[in-house]
């Protein structure tokens, strides 16, 4: 554990126990499993935005991504000509898709990640409203699927599947970033992609990898999503998660300028958010700060990552 990961995990302790003593509620088994399940939610495209930014890219179309790939998967799932693992699949191989694109866009033609996924938020959005009709989607009364409620929004001994979900694609994620070549080369990309490049690493598939693999969760993301809310307005369905994700690694330790980070850092930066989440909702905060909070958040660990970085370099 790094000294970045072991302050967070510090940090969190002290939020929790002070938010403890201040509402016990806090402590209570129904919030602490619904605190989990929205860590589990939200820590899957937390990891997969982490892919991006290590790169030196950014993702912005993630809350867009998660509108209409859910609105799909609600529409083909209640129509019942496929099967739910089926559309599963349909709508992880059309993540694949996207994130394919994005990273042809930067990485092939070189366009900015900021200009290419700003344009697949308003793109993807549309879409999902156009496909909608501007309707809500959603499941039809009295509609059933035993199977896939458990499987995807389901408990084990009182541990939300989606929590199980995040901690088993967290381990896959660590791995691959930071046990395998590619992880290594993502990294070197990161730091500096002609660097990268001179030394003999294909950066063009290193960046393209990573656009991929951020969309890829950001599907399994949307399925999961999908089934906890069961209805969604495509005008507002996914809202601003982009930044949820952004606030998430940077408060994980990943830098904004890319080659720094750590899965365990995005994981702890997750839970922050969600227990500074639950801190505005005990204390009775109108949840119009929730924006105000996310800034901050988004802000404080910027400026600690920019001393960060000075600090090392007068040690070195």
């Amino acid at each position: 554990m790094s000294r970045k990961d072991l302050s967070l995990l510090i940090l969190i302790i002290v939020v929790g126990t002070v938010v403890a003593i201040i509402n016990p509620r806090f402590l209570s088994p129904i919030n602490l499993s619904n605190t989990a399940n929205l860590i589990g939610l939200f820590g899957i495209f937390a990891v997969a935005q982490a892919f991006v930014i290590i790169s030196g890219g950014i993702e912005l179309s993630v809350g867009s991504i998660i509108a209409l790939l859910g609105v799909l998967f609600v529409d083909l799932v209640a129509a019942g000509t496929l099967s739910p693992g089926l559309v599963f699949l349909v709508v992880l191989a059309l993540g694949c898709l996207i994130g394919l694109l994005h990273g042809f866009l930067v990485a092939r033609v070189g366009l900015q990640p900021f200009v290419v996924t700003l344009c697949g938020l308003l793109i993807y959005r549309g879409i999902a409203r156009y496909y909608t009709e501007d309707a809500t989607a959603g499941f039809p009364f009295g509609a059933s699927f035993p199977t896939l409620e458990w499987l995807v929004a389901g408990r084990l001994y009182g541990i939300p599947h989606s929590l199980i979900a995040f901690l088993l694609i967290t381990l896959v994620m660590g791995i691959v970033l930071h046990r395998s070549v590619y992880g290594r080369h993502l990294f070197a990309v990161g730091k500096s992609e002609e660097a990268a490049r001179y030394s003999g690493i294909n950066t063009t598939r290193v960046v393209i990898t990573a656009y991929v693999i951020c969309c890829a969760l950001t599907a399994v993301a949307a399925v999961f999503i999908a089934m906890y809310t069961r209805s969604i307005s495509p005008s507002s369905h996914g809202n601003f998660y982009e930044l949820y994700a952004i606030a998430a690694a940077v408060l994980g330790g990943c830098s904004l300028r890319g080659g720094e980070g750590s899965i365990l850092g995005v994981v702890l930066g997750t839970v922050l958010l969600q227990v500074l989440q639950n801190l505005v909702n005990l204390l009775g905060i109108p949840s119009s700060l929730n924006f105000a909070v996310m800034g901050s958040v988004i802000l404080i660990g910027v400026l600690a990552d920019q001393q960060f970085s000075k600090r090392t370099a007068q040690s070195g």
